[in-house]
């Protein structure tokens, strides 16, 4: 989930289940639990050592249950000593755990995964229902927050909005399961009968999804939109929001793509594409790319690069993010790791 809608969640569960009390006190757990659904993702200072360290440990120890009630303790001081009441920590603990608590399952709802039982497990965990930056969600939080902070003498608001949310994702899990059914139909029209299906939810609307049917080093990739009869006309100019929602087709057009980690245009390309997936400085990548594909082979530069991306993080319009290569300057060179920006800032 984006920052905001982790922010905004913590505090709406702190104001759903806090008991009656002091005005002044209610406000300030309400903000320690806003405050606490942002912490988990201070592991963004692992950025500062580089992207791909802070990819492969990224939603680790900071987003594991295990550690939930010591994270919740330094918190709960470090609010009080913040909020004049260093006496008082005992206020803020649950209100921490709270926060700390939605945002590991607002994170478990996404595609990336998080590592719930570090440090004894690295592990990771995903039910992928939403996209990580999904609007209609944030705005059942968002009512909800403003109109129970308005009538602060009930909290009915508050559970109407978790309701709310809860609808939302079980919605998200009926269109998932359709979207996992017609991956798995189109593995068997097309008869890989060793294969997994993975689908991964789009951003812009819940019925955008990314079906991926992986077969050895070969992925089949289709881009739907489950409740959509006719293909949405293509837009010229800048507008690059309508061009990517028109990416989406519908279930019954789907325009299925085969992406390979070793898809050259020629098998000499295909050997060079596979020697540099193999390469040690492309360690850790491998292990944080969960749908490796090859992106391109680049002989512009001096020397050479070929470049990989993972599907989860290719949007379309857009150019991928986390995209990194292996290059050498020639054949008798050691190989390197390259990156390459993307559309974020994350990248």
């Amino acid at each position: 989930m984006d920052p905001v809608t982790h922010i905004l969640s913590g505090a709406l569960l702190v104001r759903t289940v806090q008991p009656a009390g002091p005005v002044r006190l209610r406000r300030q757990q309400i903000l320690v639990g806003g405050v606490a659904a942002a912490f988990p993702d201070i592991d963004i200072v692992l950025r500062l050592v580089d992207t791909l360290t802070y990819l492969n440990w990224h939603q680790g120890l900071t987003h594991s249950l295990l550690m939930l009630p010591g994270w919740a303790w330094l918190l709960a001081h470090l609010c009080a000593r913040w909020l004049g009441q260093r006496a008082a920590w005992r206020n803020f603990f649950i209100p921490a755990c709270l926060g700390l608590l939605i945002h590991i399952l607002g994170d478990l709802v996404t595609a990336y995964g998080l590592m719930l039982f570090a440090p004894i497990s690295s592990s990771r965990f995903a039910w992928p229902l939403v996209f990580v930056m999904d609007p209609w969600l944030t705005g059942l939080i968002i009512l909800g927050l403003v109109t129970s902070l308005y009538r602060p003498a009930k909290r009915a608001c508050a559970m109407l909005a978790w309701l709310g949310v809860g609808g939302y994702l079980a919605c998200a899990g009926w269109l998932q399961a359709e979207a996992v059914r017609a991956a798995e139909a189109y593995a068997v029209q097309q008869r890989l009968a060793q294969h997994t299906v993975s689908v991964l939810p789009q951003p812009l609307l819940p019925f955008n999804r990314m079906l991926i049917v992986a077969e050895d080093d070969r992925l089949h990739v289709a881009l739907i939109h489950l409740r959509r009869d006719a293909p949405a006309e293509p837009v010229d100019g800048g507008n690059w929001l309508r061009q990517m929602a028109a990416a989406y087709r519908p279930l019954t057009m789907a325009d299925w793509q085969v992406y390979g980690l070793y898809a050259a245009p020629s098998p000499a390309e295909a050997a060079l594409a596979r020697l540099a997936w193999q390469q040690p400085t492309m360690i850790p990548f491998r292990n944080f790319a969960k749908f490796p594909v090859l992106d391109g082979i680049d002989y512009t530069g001096p020397g050479t690069c070929i470049w990989f991306i993972d599907l989860r993080f290719k949007l379309p319009g857009l150019p991928p993010s986390f995209r990194y290569g292996a290059c050498r300057e020639d054949e008798r060179s050691f190989w390197y790791l390259k990156r390459q920006r993307g559309a974020f800032w994350i990248d």
